[in-house]
């Protein structure tokens, strides 16, 4: 059953004051869809510009097995940082930001071998495990691609969103394309996309000459109906700055490279405080409706989002209710989602073949406890004891109206 009623809850909260982990009120990554397009010197010295307007930055190398922020910070490698009574690590500091990164625990010459579940349990340590104290952002420079690193941080981290840094040329831009849908997709918001190395002057004679083409960036961002925070230039001071440890925004503060990193940080925050939308994470108890998210019907927008969702609501103990974005409403019976799981032991993940037999469900199967997921999905906790399952927030919107449809025609 569907309704556009509204239903009594919290009042709307201001966003600029929530924190995402305690002490942590922003965290924003920093990704690409291939290598070599300056990511990680985009993340150094966008850290730093946000420093430089006041605000109190943490910087994460996330790229656990290819580190380079060390070296573009001027931080000693292979020393263990030092730890907390409570084994927590204190991050580096270096032109007062704080920094964590492998390059630390390795050492320049010494490789991280690690699978897959240990790269995510460092980057999970290196986030929430470490000392920040209070910040106001905490950059995440993310290694290139669309793999584990990036679902890790979408599934466990409450990003505020991400940047995606590009080079102008035909090749960059496609692969940049489908890492920004790969956070389209677990709903990560998009803040912007930054073009690096648009255009080289020659410090010679001043001729302009654009390198890797013109504008691709920019037009990216207007096809894809995303910000666009700002272009680059091809500066070989700022290769120079970054191999000496002295990032250029410290050492040539009033150069062009410097002055744009200055107005991507400005437009960087504009879209920060404009990009709080959704719920917050949480754990929710269904029978005591402990730990229960707000109904928010503030944040509903005549041109909202439809798979956002600004509030969940215990209606009964039968029916979970979801307010979107754009207003509409849908509640869902407890059993019709549990039958309606997807996961590998429910569905057959080549055929798509249901291996889940109704008849099997007790009637009276009812969530023991609900999760967020990053910002796109939620997880229960089944009375039954299957808790595999993750039911994202596309789904349920999908499953709501085919609940519509269903009661239109059985009337």
């Amino acid at each position: 059953m569907q309704t556009t009623d509204s239903a009594p809850g919290a009042s709307p909260q201001p966003t600029a004051g929530r924190e995402k982990l305690p002490g942590i009120r922003h965290i924003v990554a920093v990704g690409s869809g291939k290598g070599g397009v300056g990511k990680s010197t985009v993340s150094v010295n966008l850290a730093l510009a946000l420093q430089q307007r006041g605000l109190r930055v943490g910087l994460v190398d996330a790229d656990i097995l290819g580190p380079s922020i060390p070296g573009m910070l001027g931080i000693a490698t292979g020393e263990p940082p030092e730890m907390t009574p409570d084994s927590r690590m204190i991050p580096a500091q270096r032109f007062g930001l704080k920094v964590v990164s492998m390059g630390m625990l390795t050492g320049d010459d010494q490789p991280a071998v690690l699978r897959g579940p240990m790269v995510g349990k460092y980057l999970k340590m290196f986030v929430a495990g470490v000392q920040w104290g209070e910040l106001d952002c905490l950059i995440l420079d993310l290694p290139p691609g669309t793999g584990d690193t990036q679902l890790t941080l979408a599934q466990s981290m409450p990003l505020s969103g991400v940047v995606i840094v590009t080079t102008p040329q035909a090749v960059s831009l496609k692969i940049a394309r489908r890492g920004l849908r790969m956070f389209e997709k677990v709903q990560v918001p998009i803040l912007g996309i930054v073009e690096n190395m648009r255009t080289f002057t020659c410090p010679h004679c001043g001729e302009t000459t654009d390198i890797f083409r013109h504008g691709g960036g920019e037009q990216m961002s207007e096809e894809l109906g995303v910000p666009f925070l700002g272009a680059l230039p091809l500066d070989a001071e700022v290769v120079t700055c970054g191999d000496e440890g002295r990032p250029i925004v410290v050492d040539l503060p009033k150069s062009t490279s410097a002055r744009v990193y200055s107005a991507i940080a400005d437009a960087l925050l504009a879209k920060l405080h404009e990009a709080a939308a959704g719920i917050e994470p949480f754990v929710w108890k269904w029978e005591s409706n402990q730990g229960a998210p707000a109904w928010n019907e503030g944040a509903v927008q005549p041109h909202g989002a439809r798979n956002i969702p600004v509030g969940l609501l215990r209606r009964d103990p039968r029916t979970l209710s979801l307010l979107w974005q754009d207003g509409h409403r849908d509640d869902l019976d407890v059993r019709d989602l549990r039958l309606a799981c997807r996961c590998a032991l429910c569905i057959e993940e080549m055929s798509g073949r249901k291996l889940l037999d109704p008849q099997t469900v007790r009637a009276d199967v009812s969530p023991r406890q609900i999760t967020s997921i990053g910002h796109y999905a939620i997880q229960f906790d089944w009375s039954d004891g299957h808790n595999s399952g993750i039911y994202a927030f596309n789904d349920l919107r999908a499953m709501g109206e085919r609940a519509a449809l269903q009661s239109v025609e059985d009337v």
